[in-house]
């Protein structure tokens, strides 16, 4: 195979963290950076407009996985949708911008090695990246890439479920990332002047137009290029053909908590029992690589309104879609401005402790996202929590030596009593923040899926096994740290290898305690200093 170009810098993956890198990285015009993706480009109008996303994941924007029968979900298949396109999941997520808290990070540092990544030491990449339209000093920035903005219209559904939340019991929280996480409020989301800003907006938009940076997509990369131990380039497949691309510098792989761990397998990294089972010949044994997967396991509760206003009625070709439509086109405003979801909590599990364990997203529509149960259309609302650390952990494989095949995903669901129970609690809850008066006098119906009863404990175990899924947010199969299942230094250097490193969400050692967009840029925030200190 014949080399096709060489540069500074080639990174595989342009998802969220890629696009932060290559953007960071190429501000050097003495630096030549390579950013490669396998989907296609984020040219879609439906992508920028942040209530599109309900129409996004499923489809060619997303991989189609699925993960292996989950043991302790019923042995159930679940879907799990994964951007595939530049952005990633940032493309075609809900936009929700939430950081979790200082202990996740300290927990980092402390506990799992990874000096450097203390709450004290991340909080510049969170002012540096973010430009916030209402917050400031000192938890906020206010001219980073990264648009922050909140809700432009909340639905007066989303108003009622923040009332509730506080006849429940919750404090009002007027920002998620700020002194406290605990509470009931808006959510502050990645969007600006009415639309998207993913990482592909915010950060690569403006950095294309550099002669030193190429990017390109519809690209499978197959491997890492290994010569001795150290990287040297990427072996791909573009436009039906094989390529090569050589790096001077570094390889960089950002291609996620499922791709990252794959290319390192793919290309003979990773746990040598592993590869043999696939086929492939071992290069460097690294019985971490795959391993310490998790994600948050979240559980839906659909509820039908007693009137049609949900936004669920947009679905339908009805007059007032097309003044939607209308409306956003020449406004920027309107209900397809929303994110859909507006309004959330984090609230304290059941032994009473002082922080929050269970996340909540409330959205004034139902049957939005892929697999979820819907209601008739203009007449449902969903509210959907999950346990914020999990202890079940699990793993991603390469299936054979074939690039082109999905690696086995099993993040192992609910495997821990102490996620169940935390799940069911989360359910319960739910349960009750929708019955106070704010939000009670909206309902004519609960519904919940598969027509369960929930009047035990064994009948929400049984629930929760029977219905829990993804929230979106695989971590931790690259973990940072310094133990023997590690795969990254502190520095994101790929242990006994020189010249790679991994940057993206698949180097958490442990998730954070909120939803994981926002924390993915910070990784590549401060990987992009970590490189240029070289």
């Amino acid at each position: 195979m014949n080399s096709d170009a060489t540069y500074d810098y080639v990174i595989a993956g342009g998802g969220t963290a890629g696009c932060v890198l290559a953007a960071r990285l190429s501000e050097d015009p003495g630096t030549t950076v390579l950013l490669l993706e396998a989907g296609r480009s984020d040219r879609n109008p439906l992508i920028h407009v942040p209530a599109g996303f309900a129409k996004l994941t499923s489809g060619r924007y997303e991989w189609g996985l699925r993960t292996v029968p989950q043991k302790h979900c019923d042995n159930r298949e679940i879907p799990f949708a994964q951007g595939k396109v530049v952005g990633g999941g940032g493309s075609i997520n809900a936009q929700v911008y939430t950081r979790g808290v200082a202990g996740d990070y300290d927990e980092w540092a402390d506990v799992h090695g990874c000096d450097g990544w203390s709450a004290k030491d991340v909080h510049e990449y969170y002012v540096r990246a973010e430009g916030n339209e209402r917050l400031s000093a000192p938890h906020h920035g206010t001219d980073g890439p990264l648009g922050v903005s909140d809700p432009v219209h909340p639905h007066r559904l989303s108003k009622a479920f923040v009332r509730a939340g506080q006849e429940f019991g919750l404090p009002h929280n007027s920002d998620f990332n700020g002194e406290q996480q605990l509470g009931v409020g808006l959510y502050q989301n990645t969007t600006r002047g009415g639309r998207r800003c993913s990482a592909a907006v915010g950060y690569l938009g403006p950095a294309r137009k550099r002669p030193n940076l190429t990017v390109r997509s519809k690209v499978l990369v197959t491997g890492i290029s290994i010569e001795g131990t150290r990287a040297t380039g990427i072996e791909c497949v573009e436009g039906g053909e094989r390529r090569q691309y050589r790096a001077r510098r570094e390889v960089i792989v950002a291609s996620g908590a499922f791709g990252s761990p794959k290319l390192l397998q793919l290309s003979g990294i990773g746990d040598p029992d592993d590869l043999e089972q696939a086929g492939i010949a071992l290069q460097h044994a690294l019985p971490g690589v795959g391993k310490n997967l998790h994600d948050h396991c979240d559980l839906d509760i659909i509820y039908e309104l007693k009137q049609y206003q949900s936004m669920d009625r947009l679905q339908q070709p009805r007059p007032a879609t097309v003044a939607a439509g209308l409306n956003y086109l020449f406004f920027r405003s309107g209900p397809l401005a929303s994110t859909v979801v507006e309004a959330g909590a984090f609230s304290a599990g059941a032994d009473g402790s002082a922080g929050a364990d269970l996340q909540f997203h409330f959205l004034p529509a139902a049957g939005v996202e892929a697999g979820v149960a819907s209601v008739r259309p203009g007449f449902g609302v969903t509210l959907n929590s999950y346990y914020l650390r999990p202890r079940s952990r699990g793993t991603v494989r390469v299936a054979s030596a074939d690039p082109a095949r999905m690696p086995l995903i099993d993040p192992n669901y609910l495997a821990d009593d102490h996620d169940v129970d935390m799940s069911v609690e989360g359910v319960r809850q739910s349960r009750e923040i929708m019955a106070q008066p704010s939000m009670a006098r909206h309902i004519k119906a609960e519904h919940l899926a598969g027509g369960a009863a929930l009047n035990s404990k064994d009948d929400y175990i049984r629930f929760v096994r029977a219905h829990g899924r993804t929230a979106y947010h695989p971590v931790g199969t690259c973990a940072m740290g310094v133990s023997d299942l590690s795969v990254v230094s502190p520095e994101l250097r790929v242990h006994g290898m020189e010249g790679l490193r991994v940057v993206d969400s698949s180097v958490m050692p442990r998730i954070v305690s909120s939803n994981t967009q926002a924390a993915t840029v910070m990784i590549a925030e401060k990987a992009a200093d970590l490189i240029r200190a070289c």
